[in-house]
């Protein structure tokens, strides 16, 4: 019982074939079973080990571009050498939440530049995604990001009070909002945010760690200084 249990958790995390390498192999013997069954947390690292490796092939498959903002489509330092990527969606909580980890990176680096890449999963996120982005053409990304999330959520209504409390040219905005280049970017993120296997927002990139979901402060510190070693 006990054999097939390893070899079928084997088979989730490595697939069949690598649960039959493994049997022939020989590591399947009773004191490795054995070893494995009595330290089961082994398994769980094994398969974190795998989905980081296989999230690192999917960033470098996805290349240079996916560090390249939208034209002023950023917080912190726009020249800044440390990197950051978030994908970001107006009526995510967790984005929200995230607002204040983001913040206060930036304000303890001044070399940090955060690639700001609109993600609109959540119904009626779109308009606001679009009018973002018309605001980093403005450069007043930032300011639009801030007062997006504190008079949300985002109604039509909502959306256009951000715009003036930043001060937009909205007759620019908005067809900037409605224009081509907004288009394909929003549908850029889409393809980068599938094909790196993310399920939700916020999702971060740092370095060569892709990281889905509300991480915290300390866990992107942590992956931008790994970055920079």
């Amino acid at each position: 019982m006990r054999t097939s249990l390893l070899t079928a958790l084997l088979a989730l995390i490595f697939g069949f074939l690598g649960a039959g390498i493994w049997s022939l192999a020989g590591l399947a013997d009773n004191r490795t079973r054995a070893y494995l069954v009595e330290n089961p947390k082994i398994l769980e690292e094994m398969a974190m080990a795998l989905q980081d490796n296989q999230a690192r092939e999917r960033l470098a498959q996805a290349g240079d571009e996916i560090y390249e903002a939208f034209p002023g489509a950023v917080m912190g330092n726009p020249d800044g050498s440390k990197v950051l990527v978030e994908f970001t969606d107006y009526n995510c909580p967790y984005c929200e939440a995230s607002l204040a980890d983001v913040n206060r990176l930036v304000a303890e680096d001044p070399d940090l530049k955060v690639v700001m890449r609109e993600w609109p999963i959540f119904e009626g996120s779109d308009a606001a995604a679009r009018m973002a982005l018309a605001a980093g053409l403005q450069g007043k990304y930032a300011a639009f990001h801030e007062a997006m999330f504190k008079l949300g959520p985002t109604t039509p209504e909502a959306i256009e009070a951000a715009a003036i409390e930043v001060g937009l040219d909205l007759d620019r905005a908005r067809n900037d909002a409605a224009s081509d280049a907004v288009s394909v970017e929003l549908a850029k993120n889409l393809s980068f945010a599938r094909s790196l296997g993310f399920s939700g927002t916020p999702a971060w990139i740092a370095g060569d760690n892709a990281m889905g979901g509300m991480v915290g402060y300390e866990a992107l510190k942590e992956a931008l200084d790994e970055a920079e070693s």
